[in-house]
C-alpha cells in the first residue's frame, strides 16, 4: 500500500508537464479557429491565446501537418482541417444520430424522396446523414460521401452563405468541371446563381450534378445565424420535378429548424471575442 501511495504521489517529470501544456495549447488554438467565422493568422492567434509568435507558428505547422488545420490559399491564415472536422462530425453523429434520423425520416415521409443532412469540408460538401426513400430507382451515396460545391444544391447553398472574400477564395480553388450539360462552368454565371440563392433562401440542382436528378436544399443555422449545414432532398425525373422540389421548401425549412436544435450548444461567446 505504501509503495502504491509513493507511486501515486510520484512527481510529474518536466517533459510530461511540457507535453501536457503543449497539448492544451494546441486544443486552445483549435478551439479559437473553430469558433471564428473566418480563418485566422498567426498574429491574431498570438493575441487571442496570449502566446509568443514562435510557439503559435510551431503549433500551426504541427497541426497542419497532421491535417487538423488547413492553410488558406493566401498561405497566411488557417481554418479547421479535415481531420478535426471529421472528429467533430463523428461526435455530432454519435450524440444525436437517433433524433436527427427521426427528423429526416419524417421529412422523407412527406417528400417521398431521399433526404440528406450535409455540411462543408474545405471545398466539398459532405453527407453526415441520409435517409433513403423506398423507391427502387434512387441514387446511392453513403454517409461520408463528398460531392462538388459548384453543381450540387447543398454545395451552392454553402457558397451563397459565405462572405464575399471567403467565397472568392473558395471559387479560386474550385475546378468548375462540367458534370452534365446543365453544370455552371463559369465564375460569372455561378456568382449570379449564388446571388439568387441568397435572396430566395434555398438552392436547387436542376440536373447539374447528374443527368436526370433534381435536388433542393435549405440552410441549417447555428445560434449565431451562421449556416453550418444543409438539409436536402433529391429524386429522379420525371418523378421529382423542379416544381415539386420547390413546393417542399416549407417542409425543408421546418426540418432545418428542428435539425438546428440538435446542434451542440456553443454557448454565448461571440465568435470574434
Amino acid at each position: 500500500m505504501a509503495r502504491a501511495k509513493q507511486q501515486a504521489e510520484k512527481p510529474e517529470k518536466p517533459e510530461e508537464r511540457d507535453n501536457a501544456s503543449a497539448m492544451l495549447r494546441a486544443l486552445d488554438l483549435l478551439g479559437e479557429i473553430a469558433r471564428s467565422e473566418t480563418p485566422l493568422g498567426v498574429p491574431e492567434l498570438c493575441v487571442r491565446l496570449s502566446l509568443p509568435k514562435p510557439t503559435v507558428h510551431r503549433l500551426c505547422q504541427k497541426l497542419e501537418a497532421e491535417s487538423y488545420l488547413l492553410r488558406e490559399p493566401d498561405g497566411r491564415r488557417f481554418a479547421v482541417g479535415p481531420r478535426f472536422l471529421r472528429m467533430g462530425f463523428d461526435m455530432l453523429r454519435n450524440s444525436v444520430s437517433t433524433e436527427r434520423r427521426g427528423i429526416l425520416e419524417a421529412l422523407v415521409e412527406v417528400a417521398g424522396e431521399t433526404c440528406n443532412f450535409v455540411t462543408r469540408v474545405g471545398s466539398e460538401a459532405i453527407y453526415l446523414d441520409r435517409v433513403e426513400a423506398a423507391w427502387p430507382l434512387r441514387m446511392h451515396l453513403e454517409v461520408g460521401s463528398r460531392v462538388p460545391m459548384h453543381c450540387t444544391a447543398s454545395g451552392k447553398l454553402f457558397l451563397s452563405a459565405m462572405r464575399p472574400v471567403q467565397r472568392r477564395r473558395i471559387l479560386e480553388t474550385l475546378h468548375l468541371k462540367a458534370q452534365t450539360p446543365n453544370t455552371i462552368t463559369t465564375v460569372q454565371e455561378l456568382d449570379a446563381e449564388l446571388e439568387r440563392i441568397a435572396r430566395s433562401g434555398y438552392s436547387t440542382d436542376d440536373q447539374e450534378f447528374l443527368e436526370g436528378l433534381v435536388a433542393i436544399a435549405v440552410p441549417v443555422k447555428d445560434r449565431r445565424g451562421t449556416v453550418v449545414a444543409a438539409v436536402a432532398c433529391h429524386g429522379p425525373l420525371p418523378r421529382f420535378s423542379l416544381e415539386k422540389a420547390k413546393a417542399l421548401v416549407p417542409n425543408l425549412l421546418e426540418a432545418a429548424e428542428r435539425l438546428a436544435a440538435t446542434l451542440p450548444d456553443s454557448g454565448d461567446d461571440d465568435a470574434d471575442s
